[in-house]
């Protein structure tokens, strides 16, 4: 079982690649939340798996992370690519 792990600054529009930002400027969303991830997540056909008291090893704050399941047939690019769009589509 692969299990991708899927931090919020992956998706953040306020931090540039070298910060952590992993997608797009145009497909990042500002200050995302475990909630929206892992809402994104479900809506893409995984299993999620909130953890709050995760943080990123570039950033101070502590933000959470999700753990993405049973997803053997897809890279973890594909997944956060696919994420940050469902992520963008709750927001509007």
């Amino acid at each position: 079982m692969v299990e991708n792990v899927i931090y919020p600054a992956y998706l953040d529009a306020s931090l540039s690649r070298s910060e952590g930002r992993r997608v797009a400027e145009s497909a990042a969303v500002e200050e995302p939340t475990v909630d929206e991830i892992a809402k994104a997540v479900q809506q893409v056909g995984y299993d999620a798996v909130i953890e709050r008291g995760k943080r990123y090893p570039r950033e101070f704050e502590t933000r959470g992370r999700v753990l993405v399941n049973n997803a053997d047939d897809a890279t973890k690019n594909d997944i956060v690519q696919a994420v940050a769009a469902y992520v963008g589509i709750l927001r509007d």
